[in-house]
């Protein structure tokens, strides 16, 4: 009776305890905690005007990347992003990428450069919303698009060089959290 008891408060804690991580053990995580890791970026840098930033934060005990800011669509301009190089190269049985965020109900974006990606605009897109409540988001690689022309449909996963949680594309403001990220 007693081990029913205790299975039972297992189960409900699990279900209640917010989960910092990613259920699967192959997984590989990014760290979110680091702002050494990350680099901001704007469409300032070509003229554009919107305006944000990044911060890292504690929420409910675990780390959190949050990226807010006012994205303007003036000058040409329409993007934020908080992007992070990658150390190696992923392994091509890779599928794709796993976030565990919460935002605004507004969608938003995880840039991919590769190494075949060398103008500043060129980028491989893949959309997500992000509700107002924690969620885990997967973004399998064929569903990333290529951005800016003379870009291939398609990419080799080992050529990823760096991932990027953007707000992109139209006038509005942007508030997202990231508290895991990483590829599956």
């Amino acid at each position: 009776m007693l081990s029913l008891n205790l299975r039972s408060l297992a189960v409900v804690v699990a279900l209640l305890v917010p989960t910092s991580g990613f259920a699967e053990d192959d997984m590989i995580h990014f760290s979110v905690s680091d702002p050494t890791r990350w680099n901001y970026f704007s469409d300032q840098v070509m003229g554009g005007v919107s305006e944000g930033r990044v911060t890292f934060e504690t929420v409910d005990e675990a780390p959190v990347l949050r990226l807010t800011g006012r994205v303007s669509t003036a000058n040409r301009g329409g993007f934020i992003q908080a992007r992070m190089m990658l150390d190696a190269p992923l392994s091509n049985t890779s599928q794709g990428i796993v976030l565990t965020v919460r935002g605004n109900d507004q969608p938003y974006y995880v840039h991919l450069r590769t190494r075949w990606t060398i103008l500043p605009w060129q980028l491989y897109q893949g959309e997500f919303d992000a509700s107002q409540t924690w969620q885990e988001v997967r973004i399998p690689f064929e569903s990333f698009a290529p951005y800016g022309g003379l870009l291939s449909r398609s990419f080799r996963v080992s050529d990823v060089r760096s991932i990027a949680v953007v707000a992109f594309g139209r006038d509005h403001d942007a508030d997202l959290s990231v508290r895991a990220i990483g590829v599956y």
